[in-house]
């Protein structure tokens, strides 16, 4: 029990659980747009179930470390162009994910623009179970993210699955005032929706062995946010003051 008094340790876990919640306000923003297709006595259910599945898979992952490790082995390599290629199975679950938040985010985009209200869109969500696997699939893509910098953070087992869960129920008491701001605010929606691009071509990106430093990528995302914040505020003023 000689950890309980190390410092380092409570450094690491505290750095660590920040990390863990700053990298799932991506996962939560999707968890909101998604959610809120649903009925709304369904919402909440749907956002307990996707949070909830996604502590479970990033605990399931930070327990099989060694089969995690391996995703980075390349499986197939080649020359293009005089420059070596590899592909790994993590790159392709990259790929896959950033490919799919692309699609996914435009599509709802020129939904919302275009007005489409047909039950075949691919915006609709048909149902609750529907929903809840399209959160798995992305859960399993931001997991990844998130368990690769629970280990770059700690040698220790037991810290970062304490991280992982401290910040899960972090996340669980914020989604629905997340999701119900972003149902008031279409501005807030559309702006989510491009942040959601933007993730997923950082994605595809990294797929691809080309970093994108997460810091650039986070601070555009809040600053944009707090310029819409100072637009939400001004329409609030105007229309009290028309009244």
């Amino acid at each position: 029990m000689d950890w309980l008094t190390d410092p380092d340790v409570w450094i690491g876990f505290l750095t660590l659980t920040f990390l863990e919640i700053v990298l799932g306000i991506d996962n939560l923003i999707f968890i909101s747009i998604l959610s809120n297709k649903l009925p709304e006595a369904l919402r909440a259910k749907a956002r307990r179930t996707g949070l909830a599945l996604a502590l479970i898979t990033r605990i399931l992952l930070l327990c099989s470390l060694a089969w995690v490790m391996k995703l980075d082995q390349p499986f197939w390599s080649t020359t293009i162009a005089g420059k070596a290629l590899s592909i790994s199975g993590k790159d392709v679950i990259l790929l896959a994910g950033g490919l799919f938040l692309v699609f996914k985010s435009t599509r709802e985009i020129h939904e919302k623009l275009e007005g489409e209200h047909d039950d075949q869109s691919f915006g609709k969500v048909p149902s609750f179970q529907a929903a809840v696997i399209q959160i798995l699939l992305l859960d399993i893509v931001f997991s990844l993210d998130s368990v690769i910098t629970a280990v770059g953070m700690s040698n220790r087992i037991g810290v970062m699955i304490a991280a992982v869960v401290v910040a899960m129920i972090v996340m669980l008491i914020f989604v629905n005032a997340i999701a119900g701001f972003v149902e008031r605010h279409p501005t807030i929606k559309m702006l989510a929706l491009a942040f959601l691009i933007l993730i997923g071509t950082m994605l595809m990106a990294e797929g691809f062995h080309q970093h994108v430093p997460k810091g650039y990528i986070y601070f555009a995302m809040a600053f944009s946010a707090g310029v819409e914040m100072l637009n939400i505020r001004h329409r609030a003023k105007s229309k009290s003051a028309g009244h």
